[in-house]
């Protein structure tokens, strides 16, 4: 197998690093803010140079000895970052000098010296008296004797950058992995445990986890293997109201949760069995609908919930399907990350779900279980018109779309539509998936 080269971008708030990240990964991955302390996880993304691909590494801001929190768990993601890389670029700020944070973290970072490349990155050199500056940077004992005075807004110097960069990939490396590989994106509210559940399936810390909602900013993407297939499953910040939503930083997260949304294959919404379904997630659960993703809703923190009966779960799920009516087709797992009860059922019934999107049904196997429940019940006449339905097909498309050809198509009801739907998820497992009837003329 290639090898995975591996750059890591590190170095104190606020000085860049999610700009260059973006511009290696040749695409606005990484939420970028003048607010220090907006990235917060290991935030991965792919790029190539001369023939060389690569997988980059942003990270957040390293503070020595802060008592934060969030500060507290990024140092953590930041030495993670720094194991894994195989190239460390130090960046440091051009404009603003030398810093105190500077020298601590490069006090840290020498103990590195001897086991990776590492690169001092001067960034914000966009001019001639800034770039000339640079050399104070030497102060700091790192580097391979070469400050790059680069600006990662305009690309100004990322070229040399990386021109020496890729002296250390010995092999080509890995293209972007996530083209041809399905999509699992958790999705929900703030603070109902996605994050939680992501690194507990990972098995370590990939997100940033606390008790303070809002916490995750970004969407996080990691490669997962599992029952015999390979996922990338995306973390995502908290989904909340637009009326909630105050600062830039959460408007930017809730677009990029809305955006992994998007672009997945299969939705997991997690729910907080303490508050039960709530306005917003139907809204999440109606928009993935909308979209014509897989769902599976996750009812987290079930250990909470006391005085449990035999009916308890099944009253539950009851509730849920009466606020998201008419959609019926959802699977409900009840859960509990923090006891690790029912997690790999979970991630099990994702991938069922995904495998039912990309059924397929003969167009003989469907005529043959179709036509007999189209003769018991046939379409109800329109202003006298009798309405035949001769075959049907499943159309080629990414989600389950079956057209059904008859003699008058624009007097098929909505009603006779759902009969149909009913009776297809009787007879084949579309189970987590939205179906499409569409009728033809014949």
């Amino acid at each position: 197998m290639s090898k995975q080269n591996t750059i890591a971008i590190v170095g104190r708030p606020n000085v860049g690093k999610s700009t260059l990240f973006n511009r290696l990964v040749g695409q606005r991955k990484a939420i970028m803010d003048n607010e220090s302390g907006v990235t917060r996880d290991r935030h991965y993304g792919y790029g190539d140079w001369i023939g060389k691909n690569f997988t980059v590494i942003d990270t957040g801001g390293y503070v020595h000895n802060s008592e934060d929190i969030f500060e507290g768990e990024i140092n953590k993601q930041v030495k993670l970052a720094i194991e894994e890389a195989d190239v460390i670029l130090f960046m440091v700020d051009a404009e603003a000098g030398v810093h105190g944070l500077d020298e601590e973290f490069a006090h840290i970072l020498r103990r590195y010296i001897s086991k990776k490349p590492i690169y001092m990155v001067a960034n914000k050199a966009d001019t001639n008296l800034r770039a000339n500056g640079v050399g104070e940077f030497y102060s700091l004992g790192l580097g391979d004797g070469e400050i790059y005075a680069i600006s990662s807004a305009n690309g100004h110097g990322t070229g040399e950058l990386l021109d020496a960069v890729v002296t250390h990939f010995e092999e080509p490396g890995v293209e972007e992995p996530e083209s041809e590989i399905p999509r699992i994106a958790v999705v929900g509210r703030p603070n109902v445990g996605k994050s939680s559940l992501v690194n507990l399936l990972l098995g370590e810390d990939r997100s940033i986890v606390t008790e303070i909602a809002g916490t995750t900013r970004d969407s996080i993407s990691a490669r997962y293997n599992a029952f015999g297939n390979e996922f990338i499953l995306v973390d995502t910040a908290g989904l909340r109201r637009k009326a909630k939503v105050s600062e830039d930083i959460e408007f930017y997260a809730n677009m990029r949760s809305l955006r992994a949304l998007e672009e997945c294959d299969v939705c997991i919404v997690m729910l907080d069995a303490s508050r039960g379904i709530e306005a917003q997630d139907v809204n999440i659960i109606t928009l993935a609908d909308k979209n014509r993703k897989g769902i599976v809703i996750l009812v987290n923190k079930w250990d909470l919930v006391e005085n449990k009966e035999t009916n308890t779960a099944k009253d539950f799920e009851a509730k849920i399907l009466e606020k998201i009516a008419p959609i019926a087709y959802i699977p409900v797992i009840f859960i509990s990350v923090l006891n690790k009860q029912r997690v790999h059922k979970a991630i099990e019934t994702a991938i069922e779900v995904y495998h039912n999107k990309r059924r397929k049904i003969p167009t003989s196997q469907l005529n043959d279980i179709m036509l007999k429940e189209i003769e018991k019940y046939g379409p109800p006449a329109l202003k006298g018109k009798m309405i035949r339905i001769k075959y049907a097909t499943q159309l080629p498309t990414h989600n389950p779309v079956f057209a059904f050809f008859c003699n008058l198509p624009q007097y098929v009801q909505a009603n006779y539509t759902r009969y149909l739907e009913n009776r297809m998820r009787e007879h084949f497992d579309f189970t987590g998936v939205p179906i499409g009837i569409v009728f033809r003329k014949k």
